[in-house]
């Protein structure tokens, strides 16, 4: 059974497709080619929604759309739902970094307390939606390290290490990183809904 991801990014439908894998190796992945819809919504629900059922009604199958992004907690909540568009309209994933990393130059590391939004949006041909949230708390390092991931991923340390062994997620192997990250946190909450298609 096919389900089409909301997106143009080929590192989110892999990750997806190994996320699923490990519950329903029956269900695939695959890439949606339509015309990508403005995201206007203020919120990561609302743009999740809005990809998911254009994905959904462009291809006819059942869609995935998952909006994420970092949320700092010193910045608001910034970026937010604008995480990749941080420094620009040209989703520049190392700029974005950059000015993150300088907005927050001065930040002791107390204070430098994060967390990963993954918010994942299901739309069926029959009608139902739903929205499912995954959370990953952490805090940002002063600079990147590793070259695992992409986006903010090489300056996010999640909570729960041992602080004499504390990784960014880009240090982590894919492994582990499906095992914790905020998709996965909301694909556990996803999974009995794929169950139901």
């Amino acid at each position: 059974m096919k389900v089409v991801l909301a997106t143009h990014n080929a590192h989110k439908v892999a990750e997806f497709q190994q996320i699923v894998a490990q519950t329903r190796p029956d269900l695939e992945v695959v890439a949606y080619d339509g015309p990508e819809p403005v995201e206007d919504g203020v919120t990561f629900a609302q743009n999740a929604l809005i990809k998911a059922r254009a994905a959904c009604a462009h291809t006819g199958l059942p869609a995935l759309a998952d909006d994420s992004g970092i949320c700092v907690d010193v910045l608001g909540g910034s970026p937010g739902v604008f995480s990749a568009y941080w420094a620009g309209q040209k989703k520049d994933a190392a700029a974005n970094l950059e000015l993150l990393l300088d907005q927050l130059r001065d930040i002791a590391d107390p204070h430098r307390t994060a967390h990963f939004n993954s918010t994942i949006a299901l739309v069926t041909p029959d009608g139902h939606e739903h929205v499912v949230t995954g959370i990953w708390p952490g805090r940002l390092a002063t600079s990147p390290a590793g070259d695992g991931g992409f986006g903010y991923d090489p300056v996010f340390i999640p909570d729960g290490q041992p602080a004499e062994a504390e990784r960014t997620v880009g240090e982590l192997t894919d492994e582990e990183k499906q095992v914790q990250s905020h998709r996965a946190r909301a694909f556990a909450e996803l999974m009995p809904l794929l169950a139901g298609l």
